[in-house]
């Protein structure tokens, strides 16, 4: 196997390279000559000369892209699984082949987030909190998890650990995938009720509990719109984990302050980072976290191991994985 000449490009906020980046260099730099790309410096001359970029965080603008692209790299292998914020078009028409992080990398922390979101609205956290404070005992009185439904939206490998997971406590487990599950999965994780795009407002207006795991595209932005949000139980809580967008933030910020829904537990969001001061994030019920529900050392770990032998596959050319066409 040949070493290629790989040019690492950092995200620009420094410390998300720990352990991202750090991963990534232990990963690749015995395999191969590895650079580190300087934002401070002239970009075209740092290009030259290198076959293959590896983007953390899939960080890279046009004028990066068009420099790369100039200089004659063949491959950019993107550190993240969702393409919302990669120039995709404008990779592939420059020729060169783009690879992204598939979401099996991220599935487990996600669906752990996801969970804890579940775990902290049925036993409602914040109001504990405050009574505990308060030198109060014996309230709230929580929800038990054991026959309550969950609706998964979007049946892919964050959904399903979800559901492995949400099966553990006794929940039900109600799916939408515009895909065929397989047999095998469906045996694993004995969904009560799985469906297509068509049976989504049914799914969420049975379920206790309405968990988002779509990519964000132009056909799934706002699946989680007024209309559906009206559909849903008032003691109804949404999780999202995914990409803030998939749900139209401003109609359910209006059904959580007129308590038209039982709760929400939010880790993306449609602006980035978000207002902390907005009124929906001092609701007792509305639990957040500032998009780190796949920023484990796990995912870490895993993210670099598979760039790096997307990188071997690449130098032996073979078949690269998680190609975007």
């Amino acid at each position: 196997m040949c070493r290629l000449k790989i040019l690492f490009v950092p995200h620009p906020v420094a410390q998300v390279n720990t352990p991202w980046g750090d991963d990534v260099i232990a990963a690749v730099g015995e395999r191969h000559d590895l650079r580190i790309f300087d934002r401070d410096g002239a970009a075209a001359p740092q290009f030259e000369g290198i076959e293959v970029i590896v983007d953390l965080g899939g960080n890279m603008n046009v004028e990066l892209i068009d420099a790369a692209a100039a200089a004659g790299v063949k491959f950019v292998q993107a550190q993240t699984n969702g393409l919302d914020h990669v120039p995709v078009d404008r990779i592939l028409a420059s020729g060169m082949i783009l690879a992204h992080c598939p979401g099996e990398l991220s599935s487990v922390a996600l669906a752990e987030s996801a969970m804890m979101f579940i775990l902290i609205l049925a036993h409602v956290y914040n109001d504990a909190q405050e009574k505990f404070e308060a030198g109060e005992c014996f309230f709230p009185i929580g929800m038990e998890l054991d026959g309550r439904s969950l609706g998964i939206v979007g049946l892919g490998a964050s959904g399903r650990q979800l559901a492995h997971r949400a099966r553990a406590f006794g929940m039900r487990i109600l799916a939408i995938d515009i895909r065929p599950i397989e047999e095998d999965v469906l045996a694993k994780l004995q969904p009560e009720f799985i469906g297509d795009a068509a049976d989504l407002d049914q799914v969420v207006a049975d379920c206790d509990f309405l968990s988002l795991h779509l990519p964000l595209t132009a056909s799934t932005r706002h699946t989680l719109d007024a209309r559906r949000i009206g559909l849903m139980k008032p003691t109804a809580c949404v999780i999202n984990v995914a990409r803030g967008a998939l749900v139209d933030e401003q109609a359910l910020h209006q059904a959580l302050l007129e308590q038209r829904i039982g709760g929400a537990g939010l880790d993306a969001f449609a602006d980035e980072p978000p207002d902390p001061s907005r009124p929906v994030y001092q609701l007792p019920n509305v639990y957040v976290t500032p998009h780190i529900a796949g920023s484990t050392d796990g995912t870490s770990r895993k993210r670099a191991a598979f760039a790096a032998d997307n990188l071997d596959r690449y130098a032996r050319n073979e078949e690269i994985v998680a190609r975007v066409m």
